[in-house]
């Protein structure tokens, strides 16, 4: 996989996940600010969780998103700033110091520290998608924002790594650059989706993200700024719909339009009194129709839906940022649009809730600037707002051990 530069003031973000792909073109104004000039997005086929398990079908699906986005934007588009949600996404949190000597820090003595922490490596079978810096420390004392023009004996720093399978990344970016497509960068998909939803307050007081996807459900938890935690859930809006297609023995696309046209997770009082038309697999659509109570509906989403959040909940509180992620949570993604979701996540994590969309984005149409598209949103927030910038360094698949005269020639560049 190549970083390269973009084209000056246009942006391209490609999201590819377990139900559609979606192609953003944008333009972006000398002040920031974002145009979408053609969106698109496509059923998926080939992907399964957020991994490749169809190379062929999956570059069809992304061949076919990205030609109806050049269309529309009367652009033709070479290089694209890709998500990664599924890939066993994970995230830690290593520490890196430099002595000092009682100085001033300097920007060398910045950047030494960084590339300290960049340095850091995870084991072969996981790649780095990011390498953030969350926190510098002087002499011990915490908190620190911008080191620079201080005094101490010594520098640290916190780097948060997001990683994934290696594996699943190399497959999804050979699969994008065979249709002939340069990748920017690679971005953690809840981080993404955070970067399009979340507000300046929210990221500083404490605020944990939950993305509800097709395969997956992923999870970003933001504090004093910046993203603190990364994780992601197996279980995802696909699972819903496979559950209502065994439990009522009907098609897919059946279950998938009683999900979308009457599904909830909380049950109600008239449930029991309003009936659904559930076509029955292999059966005559001039036969009998099979009506069911929509009760029996909600009953099969919401245990699903619960699981979900019990999940979210376990990891929370296994990784130990729950005292960092505040009482906020914003619910986004395909699946969060169930009725009842927010009301169940709210009673399941302990948390004020409310639904996340794309903001400050311009010239989306209604049907692409819902929860659904907060992925592809974000990747373009992310390529103005992060890509380039210090305070985050875009990492590539490895492509073999580091070499000893290539070791030799980081000190020298680290120390000279």
């Amino acid at each position: 996989m190549r970083l390269s530069k973009t084209k000056s003031g246009l942006f391209t973000a490609l999201d590819v996940g377990s139900t559609k792909v979606s192609c953003f073109i944008a333009h972006v104004s000398a002040d920031g600010g974002i145009r979408v000039a053609g969106a698109s997005h496509h059923a998926a086929e080939g992907v399964r969780s957020g991994v490749i398990v169809d190379m062929e079908a999956a570059q069809n699906s992304i061949l076919t998103a990205v030609t109806a986005a050049e269309q529309l934007a009367g652009e033709r588009i070479r290089e694209v700033f890709v998500n990664v949600n599924g890939a066993r996404l994970s995230s830690r949190t290593c520490g890196a110091k430099i002595s000092i000597t009682g100085r001033e820090v300097e920007e060398a003595d910045l950047r030494k520290v960084l590339n300290h922490g960049y340095a850091f490596r995870e084991p072969d079978e996981r790649a780095l998608i990011h390498c953030i810096p969350v926190g510098y420390s002087i002499d011990g004392s915490r908190g620190i924002r911008d080191p620079r023009g201080m005094f101490g004996d010594e520098l640290a720093v916190n780097m948060h790594l997001v990683s994934a399978g290696t594996g699943a990344m190399r497959n999804l970016a050979t699969c994008v650059e065979r249709c002939h497509l340069d990748i920017v960068a690679m971005v953690a998909g809840p981080y993404a989706s955070a970067l399009a939803c979340l507000v300046e307050d929210e990221m500083d007081l404490g605020v944990t993200l939950v993305d509800m996807g097709g395969g997956t459900t992923t999870i970003a938890v933001f504090y004093d700024g910046n993203v603190i935690y990364t994780d992601s859930v197996a279980i995802g809006g696909a699972h819903v719909t496979r559950d209502i297609a065994t439990g009522l023995s009907t098609s897919r696309p059946h279950a998938e339009r009683m999900k979308t046209l009457y599904g909830a997770c909380v049950a109600t009082p008239s449930d029991d009194h309003e009936l659904i038309d559930v076509p029955l697999i292999g059966e005559d659509n001039n036969n009998q129709p099979n009506h069911v109570p929509r009760s029996m509906l909600v009953g099969i989403i919401g245990p699903r839906i619960e699981e979900t959040f019990e999940a979210v909940r376990q990891r929370l509180d296994d990784s130990g940022v729950a005292p960092h992620a505040g009482r906020r949570l914003v619910l986004t993604g395909g699946a969060s649009q169930l009725q009842g979701a927010r009301e169940l996540a709210a009673l399941i994590l302990g948390k004020q809730v409310r639904m996340g969309r794309p903001l400050r984005i311009a010239g989306l149409a209604d049907s692409t600037s819902g929860p659904a598209f907060s992925v592809s949103a974000g990747l373009l927030a992310y390529a103005v707002r992060k890509h380039g910038s210090d305070e985050e360094r875009a990492l590539k698949l490895p492509e073999g051990p580091i070499t000893r005269v290539a070791r030799i020639g980081n000190w020298l560049r680290e120390n000279f």
